[in-house]
This record gives C-alpha cells, sequence and structure tokens, in this order.
C-alpha cells in the first residue's frame, strides 16, 4: 500500500500537469478571442461554456472516459483520457476569467492609443490585452489542481479511471479498501486517503498563499498585515 501510493503521486503530477495544460491554453485563447473580437463567435462561445457548466464535472469526466478510452486503458492511453477528461470540465473556468479580463483591459487607454497609432489586431491582442489578463490564471491553477486530483480519485473509485496493473492511482486503492474493510484490513484505506487530503490541502494552501502575495492589501509583514496598505493610510514608501 505504502509503494502504491508513492508511486500513485508521480500519476496524480502527470495528470494534473496535463490536464492544467490541456484547459489553459484552449480556454485562454478562446477567451480572449471572445472577450476582444466580441459579436456573434462572443455568444457561441459564451452559450457553449454555459451548455458545458450544465453537467456536473464528476458525469462529464466519467463520459469523456468513457468516449475517449471506454473506461479503461493503458498507462499512456489512461493518462491522455484522465487528463482530457478533467480538461473539458476546466476549460469553461478559464475560459470565463480571461474573458472577463479582456474585456475590461480592452476599454483602457492605452489599447485605445495602440488603435490610433495603427497597430493591428492580433499585436494588440497579444501585446497589450492577453499580458494583462493573465494575472489571476496562476491563483486558478492550484484551485483546478486539487479539483484535478479528486476528479481523478473519483473516476479511479469508480472503475473508469487507468487499469490497475498500468500504473497506481489513489482512486482504485480506496475502491479496494472497500472489500479488505469486510477482511478486517481496515487500515488499508489510510495511504492513499491521507495522500488524497494532503495533497488537496496542500495545492489549496499554496493557492491562498499566491492570493496574498497578488493582493497589496492582504501582504503580510512580520505576521501582521500593513496597515496602510489595508486601509489606504499613509505609512511611508515601502507600504506604497
Amino acid at each position: 500500500m505504502l509503494s502504491r501510493t508513492v508511486w500513485g503521486a508521480r500519476t496524480a503530477l502527470e495528470i494534473i500537469l496535463a490536464a492544467l495544460l490541456l484547459s489553459v491554453v484552449p480556454g485562454t485563447v478562446l477567451g480572449l478571442a471572445s472577450g476582444y473580437l466580441g459579436g456573434r463567435l462572443d455568444r457561441l462561445l459564451v452559450g457553449l461554456a454555459d451548455a458545458l457548466y450544465a453537467f456536473p464535472p464528476l458525469l462529464l469526466a466519467i463520459v469523456m472516459s468513457i468516449v475517449i478510452s471506454g473506461g479503461q486503458s493503458s498507462l499512456v492511453g489512461g493518462l491522455g483520457a484522465a487528463a482530457c477528461s478533467v480538461a473539458v470540465a476546466f476549460v469553461p473556468q478559464y475560459f470565463r476569467v480571461v474573458r472577463a479580463e479582456v474585456i475590461r483591459v480592452k476599454a483602457e487607454p492605452f489599447v485605445d492609443a495602440a488603435r490610433v497609432i495603427g497597430t493591428g489586431t492580433w499585436r494588440i491582442m497579444y501585446r497589450h490585452v492577453l499580458r494583462n489578463s493573465v494575472r489571476t490564471l496562476p491563483l486558478i491553477f492550484t484551485i483546478n489542481a486539487s479539483e484535478a486530483i479528486l476528479t481523478l480519485a473519483g473516476l479511479g473509485f469508480l472503475g473508469f479511471g487507468i487499469e490497475p496493473n498500468s500504473a497506481a492511482e489513489w482512486g482504485y486503492d480506496l475502491n479496494r479498501s472497500v472489500e479488505d474493510v469486510t477482511s478486517g484490513l481496515w487500515w488499508t484505506a489510510i495511504p492513499p486517503g491521507l495522500a488524497i487530503v494532503l495533497t488537496v490541502l496542500g495545492t489549496t494552501l499554496l493557492g491562498e498563499s499566491l492570493t496574498d502575495l497578488a493582493d497589496p492589501r492582504l501582504r503580510r509583514r512580520g505576521g501582521t498585515t500593513t496597515k496602510a496598505t489595508a486601509t489606504g493610510t499613509d505609512g511611508g514608501a515601502d507600504d506604497v
């Protein structure tokens, strides 16, 4: 159990990286195009995002897993199917966040100045709008990383994940531990269960720390919140 739990961490990490990569890139590109260009394209993409939101993430992941790999697969196929299943549920989140930021940024004066001097549309979208619209994405990464772990564990627990002889996976180990309880081996659920809880807790705390670092009002100095920054009073050059 300890060996499978340790090796299961590698599977979880690979799924997190693959799922985030497959969801961030299309979500960011679609959000940028939808927010900046607007029109029918914007309405179409918003409608598709709302349609995906109508499905529970785990149910959507199960359907995608069945469609891609028939429910179970080898290591490479299983990782790809699980990553795509998790990514489909995350694309609308990145699309919504990036689209909202793009709509706000494109109304800024520096974007209007770029249009006046004759800068092309794609150059404005990339150099001026995109770079100022993705500042909040690292905060969403950590939240979605914990959701990816839980979704992968749910797929494995329900039997739609990676085959047990292809890779170690915490959700499958929890499923097997249910049968072990009837035999008196109740402790077999502790290693994978603790691994899931600690990993999700760690990524969540990382996201909270990134939030504190990104927001000047929440930055701490010596264990106390910077009062001048939080209240808006003049506290010196360091606080400003």
